[in-house]
């Protein structure tokens, strides 16, 4: 029957939809989480540099303004050094002359210099002693910046801050400078400061702050905009699965992702697989389907006949013993193969589980053996040939080994015609713990298109197979599970006489050693002909 293409049931639509609307437009979208993380870089990254070039700023202005003190310092002691003065008051001149020598202004160089006995000379006198409060200031706010101006005093040598009135931080130098005197103390400690405010600095840093701000925010804004447009065209790929998926979910299994090899090596490798998930999908719906409908026209096959034939009977009113016996024998016969058919569809959704299997040593040579001369028995005239078998031990489950290679058998008995039809079994060590059975016969073989098919589920190569011969077309699909249950491998080929050639290879086998054991029934003889 041709596979019709199936609905995907439609319970989880309500969650794919909802994927799609976030993929197609939402705000939590990918493209604005990926242009928010952007925009959030850049704003750290820009804070970052912000940071750095702020305090890089302000630590570049305070060296230099420590090196311009520094000079100023240093001339002030060469001054107090050469000059003839040798007393306090005229080392007081001496500093006064330079001072008023220098051109600065209100917002300038401070310059001290403290001798004792001789006062303070400075170029800011409001900063030393303690002026009336101006217009508008309390004798309380007075006070306080008067203890403010005191600290200039009380500074420790060295460079040190300072918060002073009408200045604002001051950067400051003391130095201890000994000058020779006449005094009786032979010599005079002056204390010399130079101190520089640090205006300049706050407002160097006010522009680096203004500028950084007007560019951070034109880059942030640039950030978003761009990473917006990128992420738009990232999601892209996506947002079309996504379409895609919604119709699914509507039952469509054909559309396909297409033309994304511009879109990037990780986007085409997804869309690939995505179009391969929808192929596997849509073979798997289209296999159920097929099974569903084979499935149900061979269990509907028998029932039919035993309905039919149950209705006849019923139809007589005294129905002759003969009657009664024919249908009694047509009943039982469906009946039979109902429950053959039941009993193969179960060991078939059996097989997908763990406990499928009961793994055991077997001794191969007898195994094979008992099986194969019990088999010989079932078919007409046949030849059937038992290569050698290697001697060792097979790790598996016998029942379903036992079950898998009978199949195997009973499917080349069917296939080759009396009398002389060949039936032939080779066994033999591959690599490592690997061994192969081999099952041949000269019957008319499988078509190299239908080799994989033959494998599936109710599938017969001969139409002329029908229920008549009492095939299901289960028995090749069982193999097949079998043997991937434990591990190994099926496959169909041409065989050397002509006909097919189906191997498994299964894994863990032991060999007890290189020798060849041949079972007794064949050390004289490895061919045979059998008949009932």
């Amino acid at each position: 029957m041709p596979a019709e293409v199936p609905r995907v049931p439609a319970a989880p639509r309500t969650r794919i939809d909802g994927a799609s609307r976030r993929l197609l437009g939402a705000p939590a979208g990918l493209r604005w989480r990926l242009a928010a993380w952007i925009a959030l870089v850049v704003l750290l990254s820009s804070g970052v540099t912000f940071v750095v070039v702020y305090r890089g700023t302000g630590s570049q202005l305070r060296t230099q303004i420590d090196q311009e003190i520094r000079g100023d310092a240093g001339e002030l002691t060469q001054t107090l050094r050469t000059s003839d003065a040798r007393s306090p008051a005229g080392l007081a001149a001496a500093v006064s002359h330079y001072i008023r020598g220098q051109p600065f202004s209100a917002s300038s160089t401070l310059l001290f210099a403290q001798v004792p006995g001789a006062g303070t000379s400075t170029n800011r006198p409001e900063l030393f002693g303690d002026p009336r409060p101006d217009s508008g200031e309390s004798a309380a706010e007075q006070a306080q910046e008067n203890r403010l101006s005191r600290g200039l005093l009380t500074a420790p040598p060295g460079y040190s801050t300072l918060e002073l009135p009408d200045i604002g931080d001051l950067r400051l130098l003391k130095r201890i400078v000994t000058i020779p005197s006449k005094g009786p103390r032979g010599a005079e400690r002056v204390t010399v400061g130079v101190g520089e405010p640090l205006a300049s600095v706050a407002h160097a840093q006010r522009g680096v702050a203004r500028a950084f701000i007007l560019a951070g925010f034109l880059t942030f804004l640039g950030a978003l905009l761009g990473s917006l447009l990128i992420g738009t065209r990232i999601s892209r790929p996506l947002r079309r699965m996504a379409a895609i998926a919604a119709q699914v979910d509507a039952g469509d299994l054909h559309p396909r992702i297409r033309d994304v090899g511009r879109e990037g090596e990780e986007v085409r490798v997804l869309a690939d697989a995505f179009n391969h998930m929808l192929d596997r999908l849509t073979e798997a719906f289209a296999g159920q389907r097929a099974f569903v409908a084979d499935a149900s026209h061979e269990l509907r096959t028998p029932l039919t006949v035993i309905r039919g034939q149950l209705e006849v009977l019923a139809a007589q009113a005294h129905p002759q013993e003969a009657e009664v016996r024919r249908v009694e024998r047509l009943v039982q016969a469906e009946v039979a193969r109902i429950s053959r058919l039941v009993d193969d569809l179960l060991l078939l959704a059996k097989s997908e589980q763990t406990q499928f299997l009961r793994l055991e040593p077997v001794e191969l040579a007898s195994f094979v053996e008992e099986l194969w001369n019990g088999m010989t028995l079932l078919g007409q005239e046949r030849r059937f040939e038992l290569g050698d078998l290697p001697r060792g031990m097979l790790t598996a489950d016998p029942d379903r080994l036992a079950q898998a290679l009978r199949n195997l058998i009973g499917n080349a008995i069917e296939h080759t015609m009396p009398p002389q039809g060949l039936v032939r079994l080779d066994v033999q060590c591959g690599m490592d713990d690997w061994l192969r059975f081999t099952m041949q016969d000269d019957g008319p073989g499988i078509p190299p298109d239908q080799r994989e098919r033959i494998f599936d589920r109710f599938y017969r190569t001969d139409a002329a197979r029908d229920r008549a011969s009492g095939g299901t077309g289960l028995g090749l699909a069982i193999v097949r599970a079998i043997v991937a249950a434990h591990g190994g491998r099926v496959r169909a080929s041409a065989g050397a006489a002509g006909g097919a050639r189906i191997d498994i290879e299964l894994p863990r086998f032991t060999p007890v050693s290189s020798d060849i054991a041949i079972g007794p029934s064949h050390a004289r003889a490895a061919t045979r002909i059998y008949g009932r």
